[in-house]
């Protein structure tokens, strides 16, 4: 991921609204990166001065909530800490909607596994080909690559209540996980992971998910789950969110967030131009808004318009 970056503004020529700037966090990740650098761009193309502030991803809650910052437009719903649903109920926080991008976590495996283990993508075929996956250390077991250590246990948690007949061996990081993928896929090796979307894996080579069984309820990953009745994994909810103050001193601005859409193929494409590739966020972002003006333009010109 690229570092977060450092403080700075940007002036456009503000029209009605306050003519202070929008402040905006930059958190950990690349595509919180790109989400907020887009949602940047078309503020300032509606007359918006816009000012970018390195801030991690649970602290910055709090900085929303006491009106230091202003914008959030990725906020995942796993990784919000205790700060966050007080300032929801008490109003500091605003829910503006979700993004527009469908985060999914889960096991995955290249599609040519499913000649090898038929009744895929189904989790129940799992038990009947694990061998598939097998390795001399694991053997009889399949072999499931799971998260790094230090990234918690939520494959081992599913697998011990499910009872599935593999072995959980966790990656040693991101870098290799996927080396291990690209490895086997080009080998047409059977190969089944943790892993998660957006990424900029995907917008390089297809990739299935297990699918287990739906509730109405959400998924709990501890605990509730058996053989015959297994959910997986939790899923989160992206979202875009302001401060309470927001929307009255800037309701252009509000108005442009509220139409501001972004989908899991677009990050997974610019993800892979800067974190692949190795090309410069503003190059990739500019390149982006350049190329998409018919998506964009209708946000900036409804901005405009709700301009008091």
């Amino acid at each position: 991921m690229i570092s977060g970056a450092v403080a700075l503004a940007a002036t456009g020529a503000a029209l009605a609204d306050s003519d202070e700037a929008i402040r905006m966090p930059i958190n950990e990740w690349t595509g919180q990166h790109i989400t907020a650098h887009i949602a940047g761009t078309l503020l300032k193309k509606a007359g918006y001065n816009v000012e970018y502030v390195t801030a991690g991803a649970i602290p910055q809650f709090a900085a929303i909530a006491q009106g230091d910052l202003d914008l959030q437009p990725e906020t995942w719903s796993n990784s919000v800490g205790a700060i966050y649903p007080k300032a929801i109920e008490s109003g500091d926080i605003v829910i503006v909607g979700d993004l527009g991008l469908q985060p999914r976590e889960g096991w995955m495996y290249p599609p040519y596994v499913e000649e090898m283990c038929p009744g895929l993508p189904s989790y129940e075929a799992l038990y009947d080909c694990a061998q598939v996956f097998a390795t001399p250390e694991t053997f009889p077991e399949g072999r499931l690559i799971t998260y790094p250590a230090d990234w918690g246990t939520r494959s081992k948690d599913v697998m011990a209540q499910i009872d599935i007949p593999f072995n959980p061996v966790a990656g040693g990081s991101e870098g290799a996980m996927i080396a291990e993928l690209k490895a086997a896929v080009a080998s047409k090796q059977p190969i089944l992971m943790m892993f998660w979307e957006p990424h900029w894996l995907h917008a390089e080579q297809d990739f299935n998910w297990i699918e287990f069984k739906e509730r109405d309820e959400e998924c709990q990953e501890e605990t509730g789950q058996s053989r015959e009745d297994a959910c997986g994994f939790a899923q989160a909810t992206i979202r875009k969110i302001v401060n309470k103050d927001f929307g009255e001193k800037w309701p252009g601005a509000l108005k442009l967030i509220e139409d501001l859409s972004i989908d899991n193929d677009t990050q997974n494409e610019l993800m892979l131009e800067i974190d692949n590739k190795g090309r410069a966020l503003e190059e990739v972002v500019a390149e982006w808004i350049d190329a998409n003006e018919s998506t964009w333009n209708p946000w900036v010109e409804s901005a405009k318009a709700a301009q008091e």
